[in-house]
């Protein structure tokens, strides 16, 4: 199926002020790792390299593409070393993996990536629960990870989960999802990627969020925003840290995706849905929109099920 502008719309024009706005966007495409993990059929690692293929065609420089976790915990990413083994490295494009411990920085280092990610919670019941670890007894484990990782020349990430609320604890605090997020730049990640891991939170928790980071000392270039959709809120709360100036938005082409803990979350921010926004607003991304949306009608086809965008559904219809 081939995307078709029904509308015959022009180049949308900047809506804001543009200097309230971050010039450009960084968009952290996670729907291969983050997007996939949750799929219940097996997907093939030849239908993987290929998305990621895709992906990298319509412009999107940093391409999430798998974990080294272990298979137990999540089999669809089982394939990771095969992945990366068979992926060609293309100029300009960064393929980050997740690693939980130091069993999964040696796998990744085997690999021979340059970039990769930790997760953490910003709760105890998810750090538990997820991690079978205390809050300190995260970080304990983190610690030789992220050194070891710095000192072989590697990119680290630090994801921040539950940011905004957990099922268990509800609203989370954002004192203590601050000094959370503190303790992981602290070890030394580059970066903080901050949660809506069950796509509970709303504009004005966003803006306070990041006014406490802002507070505690955090420049909001090290932050990124990674926000699921399960109330609709996804778009609105990006619109709202991009405006607070934060430049690197987590998204999921297709809004592939989901959280195991919040049975009607909807999946990811829709990179589509991301794109039209930025271009509403004058952002630059470097994205094509018409080969992603032709991306994500591809890959639900091979998921047997239409895609969750607006964007893709509006403009990837039959042709």
């Amino acid at each position: 199926m081939t995307p078709v502008r029904t509308l015959g719309l022009p180049q949308h024009s900047p809506a804001v002020d543009p200097g309230a706005l971050p010039a450009r966007v960084t968009i952290w495409e996670v729907g291969a790792r983050d997007g996939l993990q949750n799929e219940s059929t097996v997907v093939g690692v030849d239908v993987k390299q290929e998305f990621l293929r895709r992906l990298a065609a319509a412009g999107l420089t940093v391409l999430e593409a798998t974990s080294f976790v272990s298979p137990r915990w999540v089999p669809q990413l089982a394939d990771a070393a095969e992945l990366l083994a068979a992926l060609p490295r293309l100029p300009g494009v960064r393929y980050p993996v997740l690693v939980p411990n130091e069993r999964g920085l040696d796998r990744a280092v085997e690999a021979g990536v340059a970039d990769i990610a930790i997760f953490a919670s910003a709760t105890e019941s998810f750090a538990r629960r997820n991690l079978n670890r205390s809050m300190d007894e995260q970080f304990a484990m983190f610690e030789p990870v992220v050194r070891r990782a710095r000192e072989a020349g590697l990119r680290v990430r630090g994801y921040l989960s539950m940011c905004f609320g957990d099922p268990w604890e509800g609203p989370a605090d954002p004192a203590s999802v601050t000094a959370a997020g503190r303790r992981l730049l602290d070890l030394g990640c580059e970066q903080l990627s901050l949660g809506d891991t069950i796509g509970v939170a709303t504009p004005g928790q966003v803006e306070t969020l990041l006014r406490s980071f802002g507070t505690a000392g955090v420049p909001t270039a090290q932050l990124a925003v990674h926000f699921h959709d399960t109330y609709g809120q996804a778009l609105s709360n990006t619109y709202t840290a991009l405006r607070a100036g934060v430049s690197t938005v987590d998204s999921a082409a297709g809004g592939l995706g989901g959280c195991p803990f919040a049975g009607s979350a909807t999946g990811n921010l829709a990179t589509e849905d991301l794109v039209w926004m930025l271009d509403g607003l004058g952002i630059e991304h470097g994205v094509d929109l018409d080969a992603l949306v032709r991306t994500s009608v591809w890959m639900a086809e091979r998921l047997g099920r239409p895609s969750a965008s607006r964007v893709v559904t509006a403009l990837g219809g039959d042709s």
